[in-house]
């Protein structure tokens, strides 16, 4: 029998089961908490931290701490949202996001992440960073200018579509994901049906011959902002 845990997120009691991590009890509890490189359908990474929380006093990933009966949690706090500004702002100069002429926008994580948080500009200089583009697969191309390296490709790849296509290579600011050919796309098994290609949460991969069939104004991020409907789910479970 799987043991129930209550615990506390900003005040409020939240009721996961034994095996959860603090973000997917959150989640499934209708409690949003900004994340990015966390999904759903993939192992949890803790590479990104925009999910990071106060757990008793002491920051952690919520996405890959476990629950724990009692604990309190602060998620919604000023120290906290100042935290996660930072982080969201240090992703945009520490790569080449041009929001207004990427095919990504409205449907971006990042970039609604930034609305969600109210960053206008970052406090940071830019470093225009020299990144590659890799066009040469006839129906994907990778743009690692938009690369947050949150690495769900990665795990995508290697989990669900079993192909292991993706993966990091190098480190620190050199660090990027690479492809397991001598560098082309086109020489890896990546088909467009793969759930690597739909995992990214920005615009680094894409499908070719579809920029833009959802037109600006209609995308999931142009009707509601990013974790609406967790949060409205999480009314439903009030009411």
């Amino acid at each position: 029998m799987i043991k129930p845990i209550t615990f506390i997120v900003d005040g409020k009691e939240i009721r996961g089961r034994e095996g959860q991590t603090i973000l997917q009890a959150a989640l499934e509890a209708g409690v949003y908490i900004p994340h990015l490189c966390f999904h759903p359908d993939l192992k949890p990474f803790g590479s990104c931290r925009v999910c990071t929380v106060m757990v008793n006093g002491r920051p952690a990933a919520s996405c890959t701490t476990p629950i724990a009966e009692g604990m309190i949690v602060e998620s919604s706090s000023e120290r906290i949202r100042e935290y996660r500004k930072i982080l969201v702002e240090m992703l945009f100069v520490e790569g080449n996001h041009f929001c207004m002429v990427c095919e990504k926008s409205g449907n971006c994580e990042l970039q609604a992440l930034a609305y969600r948080l109210g960053i206008t500009a970052p406090r940071f200089p830019y470093l225009f960073p020299k990144r590659e583009v890799d066009a040469s697969h006839p129906e994907v191309f990778i743009d690692r200018n938009r690369c947050v390296l949150c690495g769900r490709c990665v795990r995508a790849s290697r989990d669900v579509d079993g192909k292991h296509v993706f993966d990091f290579a190098g480190r620190g600011p050199e660090k990027k994901v690479a492809v397991n050919s001598k560098g082309r796309l086109a020489e890896t098994k990546l088909s467009s049906a793969d759930k690597a290609v739909d995992i990214c949460p920005v615009g680094a991969i894409l499908k070719k011959g579809e920029a833009y069939m959802v037109p600006v104004g209609k995308r999931a991020f142009d009707r509601k902002p990013i974790g609406a409907e967790i949060e409205e789910k999480g009314t439903d479970l009030q009411s």
